[in-house]
């Protein structure tokens, strides 16, 4: 004989309760699914190299920023054009005269390399500082990065400290901060006058610390150009050192300024 089954109006309202849970609750991980895709979306398919004039400093000066020196049109950001893919290479295989190929992008085999100008279309003379910011690292890459950076004729190669010795790599400035990998200033930027600027970015394969760890890493960075500066009280001791920073204006005091700015 046939077991008789009794469902409870309680039990079928307790059931409904909980199928109406489970859809909500499905629901909030698929809209939290689609946040993190967006967010990652903006970081990383928006990430291209970007190159950004402060537009308070660029209206209040006449600075401007642009591309091509042939078919001037300034713009408040520029974008460098990207690689999906960048396998280590080393500083001689870069062409020598990488600075003086083409205007914007002219990307090769392995490295990043972008030329752009700054031009001061104001009345005044001007100071202006230029700092690339490490936004994002994944699985430690920043290790073996180059950044190599020419104003005018003047080259300067950036990288991170060796992790072994703790000293600067061989050739190289290391790097301003955790945060950011260049600081630099201009001064003296005459009415008329035009910086010529080229960076160029890769990963150096003679560098100690690349290694196959950083197989899979990326890394994400822009360039800022804008009046302000960063201060930096240090006070080290045999072990490390603290550091505390503030933003002030190019016409506030100049103690403390991290890196002297030249012609």
């Amino acid at each position: 004989m046939a077991k008789e089954v009794v469902v409870t109006a309680k039990q079928i309202n307790r059931r409904e309760k909980f199928k109406k849970r489970l859809k909500i609750i499905m629901l909030a991980c698929f809209l939290l699914l689609i946040i993190t895709f967006l967010i990652l979306s903006i970081i990383y398919n928006g990430g291209k190299f970007t190159v950004t004039l402060d537009p308070n400093f660029a209206l209040k000066t006449g600075i401007v920023i642009y591309e091509s020196k042939d078919y001037k049109e300034s713009k408040g950001r520029l974008y460098a054009q990207d690689m999906d893919f960048m396998d280590n290479i080393s500083i001689n295989w870069l062409p020598k005269d990488i600075d003086k190929e083409k205007d914007g992008s002219h990307n090769g085999q392995n490295y990043i390399a972008y030329t752009f100008y700054v031009e001061n279309e104001g009345n005044e003379v001007q100071n202006y500082w230029y700092s690339v910011t490490i936004d994002d690292v994944i699985r430690n890459v920043d290790e073996a990065v180059r950044i190599m950076i020419f104003r005018n004729d003047e080259k300067k190669v950036y990288a991170k400290k060796n992790s072994y010795t703790n000293k600067a790599e061989e050739g190289t400035t290391e790097f301003y901060s955790e945060e950011f990998a260049v600081l630099e200033g201009r001064k003296d930027f005459k009415p008329g006058d035009v910086d010529k600027i080229t960076i160029v970015i890769w990963l150096e394969g003679d560098d100690p610390d690349c290694v196959d760890a950083l197989i899979g890493g990326e890394i994400k960075m822009h360039m800022d150009i804008r009046e302000e500066h960063i201060e930096q009280n240090k006070e080290g001791d045999a072990n490390g050192s603290k550091e505390s920073e503030s933003k002030t204006e190019e016409s506030d005091s100049k103690k403390n300024e991290p890196a002297t700015p030249t012609e």
